[in-house]
């Protein structure tokens, strides 16, 4: 008979089920989305220490995931597939896998048991070759550990609530708040709360699982009820046809916009919906969903918002009410990471997306308030790069920046530690997100979407040059930034240099060929997308100052080398 772990806290099934693989273990968490092929589920991040890596059929371990919150639709489409893990186990909370594995089985019958060890029993099964799970335990190689359903939560749930879950209200919204109560019993919630409005990430056609989880949606009655924006989609909505979008990418594509659209979503089609007139304000109850989107609004804008992971966004729209937990709640708002910044004196705006990335690093799983950065007087495009960057490397739904964040001046966990992002690191960092050629082929501006200031300070920097004709420079930004550069006149400005302005589109859900087929190596402002870029486009992506964009523009080149406030 296998030993067995003497523990006092047995491991906890969080979906039940039973499943038998080969392990592959992570000390890092992974984001779904840009970090595995929905086709084949092997690792595609390159940064990733277990880049190409097969989780297809393997009991998955890692802390926690990080990155975007579509990474709950990457998982939902390798279930479709048969190419999923057999199995997911975390040593810590997570949120955006554990929700696509609810959404397989509460919808489309595709069981992934998702299981949450104590620190000794993860690393004996991440130590060992092949783990074999059912509902009451997990065994490994002559060793068994007990596992067992959470305790029975304290989940009030409200009388319009109730209605909602028994079918009073239809069955579109029956099965929105199925899924709610089943997140919200893992999270350990005490109850249900109000939000105002929503942002759809689910709109990104990662492949035919969304669409059929939408469509299901659509006929089963589905419509929103508080005002809900949308996410950057997979296509442009109005061109992809002119564009040369084959019809059986461009079609689905264009389907699961349109669907969310006839179910009451605005068509904003943005991944930054903090940049629209009506951005939420402080204290505000919002559904959102897009890990940019929800770091900006809890951390900048002062908003309040769990990450929500992809198709829970749409059941919060539906019911408008959403998990009491995470950023929610006070104390998961407060700073357990203290984060130094020796902050280079004349460090110029690409500072930030470094910043955010190497931060998402030292705080991958926790709330961090940064010090030192309140000098440099970051403004709004700042921080959107530094919130980006950190949304790719860490879990955490906000960050703090001591003097400048509205909420940097709340009290610290008391048990929270202190790390230093040195200039040594920094210099590392840059050196680790600028590998490449010098030859640059494409300029990808507009990750997240562009603002009306980064459309301006483009066109400033190539205002009257001749511009090289082999290298496309592109930038993706959301239909109402378009509008107020088409009015002042930014957007011929820019089209007579050469660059083409796309809507709807985001450099994350970008694909050939409007992503130009010829292109190898791509240059970008956007630390968000110098990490995804590699796995997503098979180009080299290379991180860049706006000065770096505006030489490789005219010349086809630019050198790799730190920023002058780095040498």
């Amino acid at each position: 008979m296998p030993a067995s772990i003497d523990n006092p806290h047995p491991g906890l099934s969080i979906l039940s089920g039973t499943a038998s693989g080969p392990v592959v273990a992570m000390d890092e968490g992974l984001s779904f989305w840009g970090g595995v092929d929905a086709a084949t589920g092997t690792v595609i991040d390159v940064h990733h220490p277990r880049h190409g890596a097969s989780l297809a059929g393997a009991v998955v371990l890692m802390p926690t995931s990080r990155g975007s919150c579509s990474g709950s639709g990457v998982l939902l489409e390798l279930a479709m597939a048969g190419r999923a893990p057999a199995a997911l186990i975390f040593s810590e909370p997570e949120d955006t896998l554990t929700l696509g594995a609810i959404v397989a089985a509460e919808m489309f019958g595709r069981a992934i048991p998702v299981l949450r060890l104590p620190a000794e029993a993860f690393a004996a099964v991440a130590a060992a070759r092949t783990a074999s799970i059912t509902p009451e335990a997990v065994e490994i190689e002559g060793l068994r550990i007990t596992i067992a359903p959470p305790p029975p939560g304290a989940l009030a749930l409200e009388a319009r609530d109730r209605a909602m879950l028994d079918g009073a209200e239809g069955p579109a919204l029956q099965q929105a708040m199925r899924i709610l109560v089943a997140m919200a019993r893992q999270q350990g919630a005490a109850a249900l709360t109000d939000v105002t409005r929503a942002h759809i990430d689910g709109c990104i056609y990662a492949g035919p699982a969304n669409l059929i989880f939408a469509e299901t949606m659509e006929t089963l009655g589905a419509r929103v009820r508080v005002p809900t924006t949308m996410n950057a989609i997979s296509v442009d909505r109005q061109n992809w046809q002119a564009q040369g979008v084959p019809p059986e990418f461009g079609g689905p594509a264009a389907r699961l916009a349109d669907s969310y659209v006839r179910m009451g979503c605005r068509p904003s089609f943005t991944c930054a919906p903090y940049l629209l007139d009506d951005a939420p304000g402080a204290g505000e109850p919002i559904g959102w969903s897009e890990s940019n989107a929800v770091i900006f609004a809890n951390s900048v804008l002062g908003a309040r918002t769990a990450k929500h992971p992809d198709f829970l966004d749409l059941c919060i729209a539906l019911t408008g009410r959403a998990p009491l937990a995470d950023a929610f709640l006070e104390e998961h708002r407060r700073a357990r990471r203290i984060i130094d910044v020796e902050l280079p004196e004349g460090a110029g705006p690409e500072v930030w997306p470094l910043i955010g990335y190497l931060a998402g690093h030292a705080a991958p799983d926790r709330v961090p308030l940064l010090r030192g950065l309140a000098g440099a007087r970051p403004d709004q495009d700042d921080l959107k790069a530094l919130c980006a960057a950190f949304g790719t490397t860490s879990a955490a739904p906000m960050l703090h920046v001591e003097g400048v964040t509205p909420e940097a001046g709340r009290e610290v966990d008391p048990g929270a530690d202190r790390v230093v992002i040195t200039r040594a690191l920094l210099a590392e960092g840059w050196a680790r997100l600028n590998q490449g050629p010098e030859a640059v082929d494409l300029v990808a501006i507009g990750s997240p979407h562009a603002s009306l200031a980064e459309c301006h300070a483009l066109a400033d920097g190539l205002a009257g040059r001749r511009r090289n004709p082999e290298v496309a420079v592109i930038v993706t930004a959301g239909r109402q930034v378009i509008a107020a550069a088409e009015a002042d006149g930014t957007t011929a400005r820019l089209r007579a240099s050469g660059v083409e302005v796309i809507p709807d589109l985001c450099w994350c859900s970008i694909s050939r060929p409007v992503f130009p087929a010829a292109a190898q190596t791509v240059i970008t402002t956007s630390g968000k997308y110098a990490h995804y870029g590699p796995g997503l486009s098979g180009c080299a992506v290379r991180l860049g100052t706006l000065g770096d964009c505006v030489e490789a523009a005219l010349t086809g080149r630019a050198p790799p080398r730190r920023p002058g406030w780095l040498s």
